[in-house]
């Protein structure tokens, strides 16, 4: 134990409180004494920390049971003797069954248990004040975790909302895309074919449908890929293209923009190829 340790022995007999003391010299206990309940509970109301109460029973004006009580009202963690010579007294049994009082002594007592007696009580006492320190330590670290899900409910709600957004816009670019009279197909630096609208599929796949996830050696015709392979090389490229036997201007364009972000973009139009017809 490595606090200091004070026990309060409240007797109206002043020999008794003495044995007490004697009972304790060996130790490094502070012992505190008074003669009458109410001195007791002037000394537990003026001293920061008691952790073992002892009182004898039959005092005038406020017996033992009653004292130790008020004890329990004040500093219910404090551990709590009566000690009597009257060990059928029917109040003593009955706060003891209550829960009011620690441990019921006999007067004149043993050394040695009384000794026993207390050295249990303390460690009951130390044992009950570590637990109350647990149960706050987890009690705060409960909270803690709390907030933490709290946060992190509140981040996965944001990130959940910033991911129907993108896909919203996604979903809006690709309706867009869609929509537009000309064939766009984007392609990643390592020839994944990463966009393609509608009409790029019915120019360049009209079997296979989309194109998107498919690397563009192994689905766009040769001839396309050697245009794209212009486009590499020269950062733009321009050329008449026949597919399924529709001449098309097919432009393609090298873009590398900052972030590191890059790729191929082609745009089939055979709009263009009608007018200069």
């Amino acid at each position: 134990m490595n606090e200091d340790v004070k026990i309060l022995c409240v007797d109206d007999e002043a020999n008794v409180l003495k044995a007490l003391e004697r009972l304790f010299l060996d130790t490094d206990y502070e012992i505190l004494t008074a003669t009458s309940g109410d001195e007791g509970l002037e000394i537990l109301n003026n001293t920061d920390q008691i952790q073992l109460v002892i009182s004898d029973y039959r005092m005038p004006k406020m017996n033992g049971v009653d004292f130790l009580r008020e004890v329990c009202k004040l500093r219910p963690e404090t551990v709590r003797i009566v000690l009597s010579g009257y060990a059928d007294t029917v109040a003593i049994v009955e706060a003891i069954n209550e829960g009011k009082i620690y441990k019921f002594m006999p007067k004149p007592w043993n050394d040695d248990e009384l000794k026993v007696a207390i050295s249990n009580a303390l460690e009951h006492f130390f044992m009950q004040q570590k637990n109350r320190e647990l149960t706050y330590e987890l009690a705060t670290k409960n909270q803690e975790l709390q907030v933490i899900n709290e946060n992190l409910e509140k981040l996965v709600e944001e990130r959940t909302s910033d991911l129907l957004i993108q896909n919203r816009i996604l979903t809006s670019s690709q309706n867009i895309l869609d929509s537009l009279p000309v064939a766009v197909i984007g392609i990643d630096p390592d020839g994944l074919i990463v966009q393609c609208n509608r009409r790029g599929a019915e120019l360049c796949s009209p079997e296979k449908g989309s194109l998107i996830g498919l690397d563009r050696q192994d689905s766009l015709p040769s001839e396309m890929n050697n245009i794209i392979a212009q486009v590499i090389e020269d950062g733009s490229y321009s050329t008449k293209y026949l597919s399924n036997g529709t001449e098309l201007i097919i432009k393609g364009v090298y873009m590398q923009y900052a972030g590191g972000q890059e790729g191929i973009i082609l745009v089939l139009d055979e709009r263009e190829n009608n007018g200069n017809g």
